[in-house]
């Protein structure tokens, strides 16, 4: 993992938690339309059903709810940056898990409803300041209701996928949050000044070694859209195919970040 280095972007811990609460409520519109056999469907993550991939999502908001079970870590040793470099490690066993939450719970609207109404009553009880032991180390209640953002808004975007026709909305908060944070994960990565990308109307950051640019037009410069950003960014999506379909466009000789994509899986 990464040793970070630069500060966390902060984040408006109010407009996050409307991010949150927003966004899954928009998934949980969404599933309680689907039939068994859209449930049924297989998703691009590793052979998970559309079911196993909605529990997944109330898993990904309950990591809240657990976390605030253990007693608080008496500091905090971790920033948000380093959330994205630790979710490999932690695969296998939450895809178990996922799995045996889709068979604990088969109504899944009541599932999420549930998740939804304890979020709310622990968020409102618990200050964002309120320290908790998550996989990437100890970080404030706030902080990770960003990688909950993440979360939700990629898995979001897997459940479009899986689905024909189906069209979950992104909450533009949780799209902005989600965008700039596995942008700033690139700028980590990859430290540097030669070449700036652009996810407008987002994110702008400045990475990779060599010549700094200071002035005018940059010599190396990738741009893209949010969606197609965090699917190269989480390993939905390669470099070579986003080129090949012009989903991203890139000049200059620093200006190839094959090699530094996927940041998470």
């Amino acid at each position: 993992m990464p040793t970070v280095r630069k500060r966390a972007r902060t984040y408006d811990p109010l407009k996050v938690r409307k991010a949150v609460e927003a966004q899954l409520g928009n998934v949980r519109e969404a599933v309680r339309t689907l039939s068994p056999e859209q449930l049924a469907l297989k998703t691009r993550l590793g052979g998970w059903t559309v079911r196993e991939l909605a529990a997944h999502i109330g898993m990904a908001v309950t990591a809240v709810h657990r976390a605030l079970e253990l007693p608080a870590p008496a500091r905090q040793d971790a920033t948000v940056l380093d959330w994205p470099f630790a979710t490999a490690a932690s695969s296998a066993a939450i895809a178990d898990f996922t799995r045996g939450l889709a068979e604990q719970h088969p109504d899944l609207d009541a599932y999420l409803t549930d998740v939804d109404r304890i979020l709310t009553e622990l968020l409102d009880a618990h200050p964002g300041t309120r320290l908790l032991q998550t996989n990437a180390g100890a970080l404030p209640l706030a902080d990770y209701l960003v990688t909950r953002a993440v979360e939700l808004v990629v898995h979001t975007d897997d459940l479009n996928a899986a689905v024909p026709g189906l069209d979950v909305p992104q909450d533009r908060q949780a799209l902005a949050v989600c965008t700039r944070l596995l942008a700033d994960a690139l700028a980590v990565k990859a430290p540097g000044g030669s070449t700036e990308v652009r996810i407008p109307p987002y994110a702008v950051v400045q990475c990779v070694e060599g010549p700094k640019h200071t002035r005018g037009t940059p010599p190396n410069v990738v741009e893209t859209d949010p969606l197609t950003w965090i699917r190269l960014a989480t390993g939905r999506l390669t470099w070579q195919d986003a080129l090949g379909e012009a989903r991203v466009s890139a000049s200059g000789e620093r200006a190839d970040l094959g090699g530094l994509l996927p940041l998470m899986s």
